[in-house]
């Protein structure tokens, strides 16, 4: 590419940013830095009723979760600021005046009503029932008089007499046509001074010298009227690539009805953004035919817009969970306590100065947990029975194990096994529980069952063996034998 890649992802801070949106940032921020291009982050809040700080600052922390970094934008100044729509207005200003300078644009006096009814009137007849382009053709020094004179008025962009088609050729979709006859002088002034999407956005990204704008195809039928405004302007077009939708399993575009929809969601449900950031990119965009795990710096050197699919994407929960599992597995156990953590102090089970001096029986603990999870939420609950003091045995174990004939015998005996080991590491106490089997009569599944329950509370638990080492001999045979006095009372 000869000239300096320079990308920007532009969202519209009324809501958090959604996962769709998060695709398309991460496109962006794999194609700049695979070209050492730059990523530039741009804010556009001209929707004043929804905008919020609050919701900004959710996207710039869902971005920096992902681990997607922008050169320019909010707290980042490249020269090209403001990054923010409503901090743009001179340039706004600067450049509707050019339009007046070259005759590319005119005011409208239009009112709501009168369009309306030209409208309807079009529908009606089945005729073009875009802006007639009535006040077009009004003359120069009328048009000043009336604005002179304060009446309400906006600014249209001229479509060049006998124009034709719009024709660009879209990195994704290939050569993209679009009809003379669907293109109006549609409006870029408002009657307020504001600008209209299409402008707006046409000013900040030649401004900004953008180079490529890859976006979802939602806005493909903007395309057009963009490229309009760019001629106009005298600006060089950008390369445009459109990202085909995600959908939900059922066909339609993917949205709340379909389980979390914002990248939040899924940080909350427990996925690594590392996870989240692979599934993403394989939403339209593959490294071959085979390959599903894929780190950002693979990405990063292998991303390229000739790979990114025309066809929608499906958004398979499933899918996404299982790959987070994969990256948990994978994991050290140094990598994984790291994460595991901060899990275990939000749910009150650690104290955060705790940490680095449990490090070590964290890390034994690790390997137990991270092949069994796929998600970080379902950490807390699997191992809550190792930090708590006691636990409550569950009616249902309770009734299938510890009320068992012969359970009695075996808890007894698991006690004194245990109190009597002077090493309590796994092996020690496999070693000795297999030996209360043929010690009492009772049989192993019996035996194993009636110490898992009194340990964890539960039939379903951690490894036994290595949960009772976690446990420690002093903890673990009062749990053996506070069942076996619950048992009696």
């Amino acid at each position: 590419m000869s000239d300096p890649v320079r990308v920007r992802f532009a969202p519209s801070p009324t809501g958090h940013l959604h996962i769709g949106g998060a695709r398309t940032a991460i496109y962006n921020w794999a194609f700049a830095r695979r070209h050492g291009g730059t990523f530039v982050l741009r804010i556009d809040d001209t929707d004043a009723e929804r905008s919020t700080p609050e919701n900004t600052a959710a996207i710039l922390s869902a971005l920096r979760w992902l681990g997607l970094d922008w050169d320019e934008g909010p707290e980042a100044d490249g020269g090209h600021g403001p990054y923010f729509q409503t901090q743009r207005a001179a340039s706004y200003a600067r450049a509707l005046e050019r339009l007046k300078t070259a005759d590319a644009v005119y005011p409208c006096f239009c009112s709501a009503e009168e369009l309306t009814a030209s409208r309807e009137a079009a529908r009606a007849t089945g005729t073009f029932a875009g802006y007639p382009r009535s006040c077009r053709a009004i003359d120069a020094d009328a048009a000043t008089t009336r604005i002179a004179s304060g009446e309400p008025h906006t600014w249209r962009l001229k479509v060049p007499e006998g124009r034709g088609d719009v024709v660009f050729e879209d990195a994704v979709r290939g050569t993209s046509t679009f009809a003379a006859d669907v293109l109006d002088d549609y409006i870029v002034i408002r009657s307020d001074g504001t600008p209209t999407y299409n402008f707006a956005t046409v000013v900040d990204d030649a401004e900004m010298e953008i180079t490529h704008i890859i976006r979802g195809d939602d806005h493909l039928s903007n395309t057009p009227r963009q490229i309009l405004a760019y001629e106009a302007l005298g600006a060089p077009l950008p390369t445009f690539a459109h990202l085909s939708m995600i959908w939900g399993p059922d066909g339609k575009r993917l949205s709340k009805r379909h389980g979390a929809a914002n990248v939040e969601d899924y940080r909350d449900a427990g996925y690594l953004p590392e996870a989240l950031v692979n599934y993403l990119a394989l939403l339209g965009w593959s490294l071959d035919d085979k390959t599903t795990i894929i780190d950002a710096p693979t990405l990063v050197a292998n991303f390229s817009l000739d790979r990114v699919s025309k066809n929608p994407a499906v958004f398979d929960a499933e899918k996404l969970e299982w790959m987070n599992g994969v990256y948990l597995r994978d994991m050290t156990a140094e990598e994984f306590v790291d994460r595991m953590a901060p899990v275990l102090s939000d749910a009150g089970l650690l104290a955060e100065e705790d940490a680095p001096e449990r490090r070590e029986w964290l890390c034994e603990l690790a390997p137990l947990v991270s092949e069994r999870v796929k998600r970080l939420d379902e950490i807390a609950p699997m191992v809550t029975f190792l930090f708590a003091d006691t636990v409550t045995i569950d009616e249902a174990a309770r009734a299938k194990v510890i009320e068992k004939e012969g359970a009695d015998v075996a808890l007894e005996a698991i006690a004194n096994v245990l109190e009597a080991l002077d090493d309590f590491t796994p092996e020690a106490v496999e070693t000795a529980l297999r030996s209360v089997p043929e010690a009492t009569g009772v049989k192993p599944k019996l035996v194993f069952q009636a110490a898992r329950v009194a340990v964890s509370g539960s039939t379903v638990s951690l490894p036994l063996f290595e949960s009772l080492a976690l446990l420690g001999k002093e903890r673990s045979v009062a749990r053996v034998r506070d069942a076996i006095g619950e048992n009696h009372t």
